[in-house]
């Protein structure tokens, strides 16, 4: 029987965190197949211990998840060569870019299958069709090719998540000590990155989840996520929790369920959520989190425009005039809302593009009057192919089209591009992205976030001290002396390196 590698390409240049995509496909194959884990994150080059691993063991099956951006990294060039060096073995990938950019992954030609969504389910079936040499057409979540054709098979249902296997967290300690997971935060010295969830019940059309999951959602239940965090807190000392589902705050019932049990375990937490669907919380539900840990939630605020709201198919009842009454609610809870915002969205001219920037920006300063302590963090707006959205159907209209071979996603224009920092788009011209970034500086030097714990009071005083002129006149062109200081201070932002 094959064995088979499990790598998590390197995601972050600092502070690895438990690699919870790689682990529940450990866990759908324990006791079915050996594996080994390869992190990315805790090695210098990968690269070798990958090939060590394929020189010297029987393995046959390479998987491995992605996400758009720094993954692609190191998950090209690795597959690419293991396909030169060992063509036998199958290499499987899994994770939100090869679901949404399947052709193009598939035509490179060293990718032969794509699980397509959730995948604890379909990994061990195509290992025991391969092995068995019998068809895996029926097998859902899966992606592959057929000759020239690009096959799709059915979507699963969404599994219940208490009836899948305990992440193996102690075959994965077995090769890189689970502590190092836990690193320093905002949150607390020894943070637990935790995945209670799967999907979103919503359509916005800018999410690159929509097209997996189509509007489904599934939790675990509050005990069992309980049962987790304690056997983390327990055994390996995590002191904190960084909860890195879609949407983690879908149903009040299973939040107040684990708020109750978690608040006598006195650790700090932060999740991500909606607008609309928390400001429907009662009182009593906000006060119970915040005293059970809840620090700080992250929300897709998106835009101040409301019809701009309209076209990203938010669903829901999300409004200019809720973000302002929110933040003020969160304010009186004392939890720190983390409001994204999303600038540079299609429009039919150059002027419409730049007024929308300018309105945005307002509000962004608007919001920060109600509540300073708003974390804002900024996106320039990046096409996610959410096919028959109204919004990805302009973009196709403007001539944006994503590159045709997999090799080019690695070029330095679209690595940038998928950390929504240089985004490729027709309609914005340099100008309208200089003000965004130039904005953005501004807003971090006047308001540097909490979630940097290395920059001291100092710095922060004299960050603020420097910005006040351009924040409050509206002068952002070219703040070079703010630029430097952030670049000599390694000031961290949280779009894309998290806490």
């Amino acid at each position: 029987m094959g064995k088979v590698l499990l790598f998590n390409p390197r995601s972050a240049n600092s502070k690895p965190r438990i690699p919870n995509s790689i682990l529940s496909i450990a866990s759908s194959i324990e006791g079915l197949f050996e594996y080994v884990i390869v992190d990315g994150n805790m090695e210098k080059d990968p690269a070798d211990k990958i090939f060590n691993y394929l020189k010297k063991e029987p393995i046959q099956y390479f998987g491995l998840t992605c996400m758009p951006g720094p993954q692609l990294k190191q998950a090209i060039p690795i597959s690419k060569k293991i396909r030169e060096i060992f063509p036998e073995i199958k290499i499987i990938w899994g994770g939100y870019f090869p679901s949404n950019q399947s052709k193009v992954v598939l035509n490179s030609d060293y990718v032969d299958f794509i699980v397509n969504g959730p995948g604890e389910k379909c990994f061990p079936a195509l290992l025991k069709a391969l092995e068995n040499d019998e068809p895996f057409e029926e097998i859902g979540n899966l992606i592959y090719k057929k000759g020239d054709e690009i096959i799709k098979t059915r979507k699963d249902e969404l599994y219940n998540q208490d009836d899948l296997p305990t992440l193996p967290y102690e075959k994965l300690n077995s090769f890189y000590p689970v502590q190092r997971y836990l690193g320093k935060t905002y949150l607390g010295t020894k943070t637990i990155a935790y995945h209670s969830s799967f999907g979103c019940p919503f359509t916005c059309s800018f999410c690159a989840v929509v097209p997996i999951y189509n509007a489904r959602w599934k939790g675990k239940s509050a005990s069992f996520i309980y049962k987790d965090i304690k056997y983390l807190k327990d055994k390996f000392g995590g002191n904190a929790i960084e909860f890195h589902d879609n949407n983690f705050f879908v149903s009040e019932k299973r939040v107040v369920e684990f708020s109750n049990l978690i608040k006598k375990e006195k650790m700090i937490w932060w999740g991500e959520g909606r607008i609309d669907t928390i400001d429907k919380y009662s009182d009593e539900s906000l006060a119970l989190m915040r005293e059970a840990g809840c620090r700080m939630i992250f929300f897709g605020a998106e835009t101040g425009n409301d019809e701009i709201l309209k076209k990203m198919d938010k669903g829901g009842t999300q409004s200019a005039a809720q973000m302002r009454a929110f933040v003020a609610r969160m304010a009186w809870v004392d939890i720190i809302p983390e409001y994204s915002f999303v600038l540079g969205t299609p429009a039919d001219t150059p002027e419409q593009a730049m007024k929308q920037i300018d309105q945005d920006i307002s509000f962004i300063k608007e919001i920060k009057s109600i509540n300073p302590k708003t974390e804002i963090i900024i996106y320039v707006y990046s096409p996610v192919p959410t096919e028959g959205s109204e919004m990805y159907n302009k973009v196709l209209e403007t001539g944006f089209r994503f590159p045709e071979h997999l090799e080019d996603w690695i070029g330095p224009k679209w690595e940038s591009f998928d950390l929504r920092k240089n985004p490729l788009t027709p309609w914005l011209s340099a100008e309208m992205i200089d003000k965004i970034k130039d904005f953005e500086t501004v807003l971090n030097g006047y308001y540097p976030t909490v979630s940097d714990v290395r920059l001291g009071k100092f710095k922060r005083k004299l960050l603020r001290i420097l910005s006040a002129v351009r924040y409050h006149s509206g002068l952002y062109w070219k703040p070079y002396e703010l630029k430097a200081l952030q670049i000599l201070w390694k000031y961290r932002q949280p779009e894309i390196e998290g806490f």
